[in-house]
Order: C-alpha cells, then structure tokens, then sequence
C-alpha cells in the first residue's frame, strides 16, 4: 500500500489560486515565436557570404526567427520542386529591407484551402511519411508539421497569398493583415500564364523588434538553395542564379584550385508501410571538399539536408567526419608505427573544408529551425557504403594530403619530444662536464670560443696550444650521432651530445640566447680528410636541426687543420690541400714536408698556427627552407634522395 501523502499545514485559509487561461494559436505564435523559429534575439553566427566570384568565411549578426520565417516560404517552393512541379523561383526585397515577395511556377493548391493553409496550424499537405509518387518512392520534402507558413503569416503585419491554381486555371488572392486579425479575399478569377504561388509579406516589428530583412545573409539563402537544386533558377532581385553541378560547385567557390569531389552517390531502400503497401526510399549523398594546406584552423563543414542548412551540424557530420578520420588512419597506420608517432584527429583535418549535402525522406531534425539532423537508419547505412566506395578512391588520388597529415603528426611529435626536452635540458645544463677543457674566463664568456676536435689525442695538443684564458676545447669519439635519424630521447641521451649542449650551455626546444651562452663561438676541428669531413657535417646537422639562430649569429664555425707542414728556408709552412702544397713549392725552396694523417700527428707549431687564426670559416644559411631541405637529403631517412643528388652531380 502507498503511503498516505502527509497534510501541508498553511496559514490562511483560503490560499490563491492559479490562473488557467487558454490561449490561441496567434496569441501563442506571436508570444512564443522562439518555440517555433529559434532565437528572436540577434546572435554571433560563424559562416560566410557569397562575395562577387568567391565566399567569405566570417562571424555575422544573425536574427535566427527573422530568418527562419522567410525560410519557410521558400521551403514551401522547394517542396513543389521536389515534386517535380517548379523550374523557377523569384525573390525579391524592397529597398528598405522590409518586404519580401516569393515567387514559384507550381501548380499551386486549392483556392478554398488558401486561409487555412496560412492561418491554421497543423495544415499541410506532407504529414503522410510513407506517401509515395508515380514510381514508388516517398516524397523528399522540407516541411512536415503543417507549421511553418502559418506561423509566419501569424507573426506578420501584412501577408499576401496569391495562388493561381493550374488544376482549375483559376486564381485568387488573401490579405492577412495583423497576424490574421483580419483576413480579405479577392474574387477568384481565370488566368493565362504560369501557375504557382506568390507570397508578399511583411514581418511584424511588435512580434521581431525590427523587421528589416538582412540582405546580404538572404542572398546567401537563396544561392546557397541554387546550389543545392541543381537546375533550378532562383533569381534575387532580377539576378538569376543558376547551377548545374550542385554543390560541387559552391567547393570550387571556396578554392577551385583543391576543390575536389570525394563522391556523388544514391542509394534505394524498400519497405512496406502499416497498410502492406510497398514503397521505396532514395537517399542522395553528395560529399566535396577542398584543402588549404597552409592552413592551421581546424576543418570546417558546410552542409545541407534537403537544401536546409544544418548549422549546428548533426548525425551527418558526425559520421561522415568519423569514417573519413578512421579510413585514414588505418591507411597511414604503418607509415605512423615506423615513423613512431600517433596520428591525431587534427592531423587529418587541420585546413580542410567539407561541403555536404544529403536529400533525404523525411528527415527529423532536433527542432522546428532544423539546425541539426537526428539519427536515421538507413541514412548511416547510406552513409557507410558512400565512404566505403569512395574513401579508397580519394586515397590514392591523394597522396600529397596522406604526406602531408604524416609531416604534421610528425611536427607535432617533435614539437611535444622538444618540450619534454626543454626540460630534460634545464637539469643537463647544470651538471659538470668532466672532459671538458674549459676557457678560464669567468666573467666576459662572449670572448669565449669553444674547439669541438676529433678524437682524445686532438685535445693534447689543444691544451699546449690554446689560449688558456679564451679558447676551450672537448672531444668526440668517431662519428656523431645522425639527428635526422634519431629521436629526440635518442639526442638526450648521448652523452657526447649531452656534454656539448651542457659545455655551451643550449636546451633542446629552447631559443639559444647568445647573451646567456657560455661560448660565443663553436668551431669545429677535425682531421682533413673524408671521415673529418663527414663529422663536421654530421654536427652542422645537430646544431642546425634544434638551434638555426647560431648560424644566423656567425656563431657555428670551422676550422682546417693543416695536412702537409713543410719546412722551408724561409721557415715553417702551412699546406691544407694538395693544391696549397703545390703553390709552396713553386714559391720556396723545400727541406722537408710532414704530411699529417690527423690531428693526433700535428706538431706543437701547427697547433698553435690553428688556434692563433684571427678568424675561422662560418658556417651559413641564405635560405633556411633550402638547407633544411639539403640536410634532409644528406642525412634523412629517404636514401633515394641522395641517390638522386650524386646522380645529379655526376
């Protein structure tokens, strides 16, 4: 048994009472518009305008009631298309922005449904789902719940229906005025010309606040309808607009460059409804998408369902995003796992604009402003077989977006391996590095230059030589570490590497600020021959792969040590090619020559003849794109680039 409910003990004994009132479909339209047309305020609404022969990505003041009442007018002569019955629409605005006048050639409706169609709610001709044409599909339309030209007419100071019925070729016109307060009908008479249904109306400022109509977002409307409908005329205030290619044509709009088709499919589904009858429905999809490849916003999506803008997107976004996001990625899945890096969503959509449009029966949207599609099922299915077919086409079409999603999960990776880096850096450069040979100097370290030789024994000869208070100097065994081929865990934890960022005091990640360096100068010593070479090549990609300012700076230097020491009448040469060699003995007369294998088997008199140089060789960029590049050849993963290049140079 249920508990009995326990007596509310009031003060007074009569209490007041709640009013209950009924009201009408005028007063509850007029009153609660935003339950029928959205938002009666104005709001931010990020889209675009159509300029002269492009569009304009954009944030514009948007009044979604005012919109959506006109809307409903055109929708209505997007229904008679649908039905196969309109070729033309006409819309025009006067100059004060105040009336609107639609215009369609169809085949109009009974004159005595006239006044009940624009001032009953819930009148219509679209609330059969399953109501089928000629050849058994169900209708595809806009409207369904018998609302939305009434409740417009309902929300007006002034609203003119003039039907010319093609049945009967007879025509008639009412005046709605007030919001149907008051109606008057003109006597219906014969016509000549086309049928169809003509709307003259103005919005009503006490119901809108301000019934100017922006010009600019119903050009939009109206354009963006041509190309929903291809084969269609809309004209706007005597301009015509007329599409043959649909909505691939609004992505040439945006980019004709990129814009490309990812596909144009449809798809039939069959059913039987409550009565045993059979019908079919078709479903069209239609997917293009252009790419701005310099771009670093995240992806945008116009769409469409049955010529309605889904602003707030829905069901079809979602999904159509989610398996074009997937598709991807398990292409690029084995290219990601040898390069090491997880591809992100971003990755994929970074710069990427979809334009979708979907023609579909009976589709439920959250709201009376279907702003955003719900779910439908033969819509997914559609939707699945449509990526299927054509996410394996695009793919190979693309590989230029399929090396480019992998350059951008890779710079990300890199950047996010640079910050934890940065910090790994922090604690390196406050350890001691044991084999440096440091420059005395504690103070003025912009005097400071640092010798970065080849092998233990180099540093020997080093020590003798160098200025004690100025030059410094630490060695490497054999050949670097190749960056371009490492990650950067791998840079952190080579400790030849470790010692020279902690030497100059450089973090991975961080800009090097010459004010705080230890060493204003970094020169590289290593023998004269091919493998010398090949390191001082092999640190010029180290440093300039994660610190390209200290080239900018003349900082990053080199110096030559002398392969032949030739004693001579006049004393001691110095020969660093075989060329040099060849000049010295044509000018002096030779006693002996000292051909050095390396840095090890120079004399005290060489070392010091290199480390007194008033100057050394820099190292430089002109172009940054190019050395980066050239690095990339020389050192990248991709041995068929340097192929090519010694290929190129022979």
């Amino acid at each position: 048994m249920h508990k009995q409910l326990e007596e509310v003990k009031r003060k007074n004994k009569k209490v007041t009472e709640a009013k209950i009132e009924a009201k009408d479909q005028r007063w509850h339209c007029r009153n609660r518009v935003t339950l029928v047309f959205g938002s009666n305020d104005v709001e931010e609404l990020n889209t675009y305008l159509y300029t002269e022969d492009s569009l304009e990505f954009k944030t514009v003041p948007f009044h979604q009631a005012k919109s959506k009442a006109i809307e409903e007018i055109l929708d209505n002569s997007i229904d008679e298309f649908y039905r196969g019955h309109v070729t033309e629409i006409h819309t025009t605005l006067s100059e004060d922005g105040t009336r609107v006048t639609v215009s369609d050639n169809g085949i109009g409706f009974p004159l005595n449904k006239v006044q009940m169609v624009y001032s009953e709610f819930r009148t219509g001709s679209k609330f059969k789902d399953d109501e089928v044409d000629e050849n058994g599909f169900i209708y595809r339309t806009l409207g369904q719940n018998g609302l939305g030209a009434s409740a417009t007419c309902l929300t007006s100071d002034v609203f003119k229906a003039t039907v010319r019925h093609y049945n009967t070729k007879t025509e008639q016109s009412y005046t709605f005025t007030d919001g149907a307060l008051k109606v008057t009908k003109t006597k219906p008479k014969a016509f000549r010309g086309a049928s169809g249904v003509t709307i003259e109306l103005e919005l009503s400022e006490e119901v809108y606040k301000d019934r100017v109509i922006n010009k600019d977002l119903l050009r939009k409307r109206i354009v963006d309808l041509a190309y929903n409908n291809p084969g269609l005329a809309f004209f706007f205030n005597g301009e015509k607009y007329l599409y043959k290619k649909g909505l691939f044509e609004l992505a040439t709009r945006i980019d004709e460059a990129s814009a490309q088709l990812l596909g144009k499919d449809s798809f039939v589904f069959e059913g039987e409804n409550a009565k045993k009858k059979s019908y079919k429905a078709l479903y069209d999809i239609t997917v293009s998408l252009t790419l701005d490849k310099k771009s670093d916003d995240r992806e945008r999506f116009i769409s469409f369902v049955n010529s309605t803008p889904t602003f707030d997107g829905g069901f079809h976004h979602d999904r159509i995003r989610r398996l074009f996001i997937n598709t991807i990625k398990e292409k690029l899945e084995k290219d990601a796992k040898k390069k090491r890096i997880d591809l992100t969503d971003n990755d994929i959509l970074t710069g990427l604009t979809f334009v979708i449009g979907i023609t579909m029966p009976n589709p439920r949207f959250e709201s009376q402003t279907k702003r955003k599609l719900v779910r439908d099922l033969h819509l997914e299915k559609s939707i699945e077989q449509f990526m299927q077919v054509n996410m394996a086409k695009f793919i190979r079409k693309n590989k230029d977006l399929m090396d480019l999603i992998l350059e951008r999960a890779s710079t990300r990776h890199r950047f996010q391996e640079l910050k934890d880096a940065s910090k790994v850096g922090k604690k390196q450069k406050k350890q001691r590095v044991e084999k440096l040979l440091d420059a005395n100097e504690r103070k003025k370290r912009n005097l400071c230059t640092l010798f970065i030789c080849e092998g233990d024994s180099a540093i020997g000869g080093l020590r003798s030589a160098r200025d004690k208070q100025y030059q410094g100097g630490i060695a490497i065994k054999g050949k670097p570490l190749n960056v371009s081929q490492a990650t950067i865990k791998d840079v952190l934890e080579n400790q030849e590497f470790s010692d020279i960022m902690a030497s100059v005091g450089l973090t991975i990640g961080q800009e090097p600020d010459p004010e705080t360096l230890r060493f204003s100068q970094i020169v590289f010593l290593a023998d004269s021959d091919v493998d010398g070479g090949h390191i001082n090549t092999l640190l010029t990609n180290f440093f300039y792969q994660f610190w390209p300012k200290l080239f900018e700076e003349g900082m990053i230097q080199v110096a030559k040590a002398p392969l032949f020491e030739v004693i001579t009448e006049r004393g001691t040469q110095y020969a660093e090619t075989p060329d040099e060699l060849e000049k010295i003995k044509a000018k002096y007369k030779v006693k002996e020559i000292h051909r050095n294998k390396g840095l090890g088997e120079m004399s005290a008199e060489a070392w010091k003849h290199v480390m007194r140089r008033a100057y050394y060789t820099q190292i430089s960029a002109d172009d940054a794109d190019s050395a980066r590049d050239m690095l990339n050849v020389c050192f990248g993963k991709d041995t068929q680039l340097r192929k090519d290049l010694l290929m190129d140079n022979e």
